[in-house]
């Protein structure tokens, strides 16, 4: 069974950047791409970013286009979230999801979530 566990939340001054990480373990041979998504107080889970496994290929939400980087070392097993101009906005709890195949259309496996908190 695939874990996920994230880490690297905390609270952060609107403006500043935070890195999450989140590392995955399990023994699973099949991993298409990694994602990350967020929910914020009363709102939906959104989708934030992904990283396809193999060839590192990227995709984001319109809404932190330009101000996130999702990155991957595929040794560790680790991807990352780099959130850089953060705004109140951006608070949410962040969770990691792998998706095994191209043709997962959602993820498979999920993280426990880290909570972000950007202050105004």
């Amino acid at each position: 069974q695939v874990q996920l566990v994230e880490s690297g939340g905390g609270l952060v001054q609107a403006g500043g950047s935070l890195r999450l990480s989140c590392a995955a373990s399990g023994g699973t041979f099949s991993r298409h791409r990694m994602g990350w998504f967020r929910q914020a107080p009363g709102k939906e889970r959104e989708f934030v970013g992904a990283i396809t496994w193999t060839l590192g290929g990227t995709y984001y939400a319109d809404s932190v286009k330009g101000r996130f980087t999702i990155s991957r070392e595929t040794a560790t097993n680790t991807v990352y979230l780099q959130m850089s101009s953060l705004k109140p906005e951006d608070t949410a709890i962040y969770y990691c999801a792998e998706y095994e195949l191209s043709i997962s259309r959602s993820p498979d496996y999920w993280g426990q979530g880290t909570q972000v908190t950007v202050s105004s």
